[in-house]
């Protein structure tokens, strides 16, 4: 079992004037219990904005609230911005939470490796490196470099995981993305 989730995440968007308009406000609490029994929760009125895959490996792996991971990016969401938890705990949550959202286990090893590279990028470049103008219109050749790297690196990461035995436990995939981030 990968876990269960509270429900369907009752939501609103939100309109953020000059930023990159995609946060929502969550109208109900809710939550995620995960294969340990450990319950994450998303209270009422926090503040989300889907899964933590960096821009530049949206057209590879998802863009943050499309999919069958939009429920576990939520409880992901919440944890990673609560200084209790470690992001490496938050990470492996987001690896079961998407299973028990319906992805498939080789989506949730990607989809882990997406997060994973987003928490290692967030330490590596600055913290607007990324932006929505800067990708779009390549303003700076640097961010064109920054992007590249992030798409060796994902590629990387992603041969490797898709080498392992389809019955690879949680910890032989930690163990691949932890070797290159």
């Amino acid at each position: 079992m990968n876990g269960t989730f509270s429900g369907n995440p009752k939501t609103e968007w939100l309109v953020d004037t000059g930023k990159e308009d995609r946060d929502m406000l969550l109208l109900e609490d809710f939550w995620y219990i995960d294969p340990d029994g450990r319950k994450w929760e998303a209270p009422n009125g926090s503040v989300i904005n889907g899964a933590s895959i960096p821009r530049p490996l949206w057209s590879t792996v998802g863009s943050p609230y499309t999919d069958d991971y939009r429920r576990a990016s939520i409880v992901h969401d919440v944890a990673c911005h609560d200084p209790a938890i470690l992001r490496k705990d938050a990470d492996k949550m987001f690896y079961f939470a998407c299973m028990a959202g319906g992805c498939t286990k080789g989506q949730a090893k990607i989809l882990y490796a997406g997060v994973r590279i987003g928490a290692w990028a967030g330490g590596v470049f600055p913290k607007d490196t990324f932006s929505r103008i800067k990708l779009l219109y390549r303003l700076t050749e640097k961010a064109g470099v920054d992007e590249m790297r992030i798409n060796l690196k994902f590629a990387e990461i992603t041969k490797e995981l898709n080498n392992l035995d389809d019955k690879a436990e949680f910890a032989d995939i930690k163990a691949v993305v932890d070797g290159h981030v």
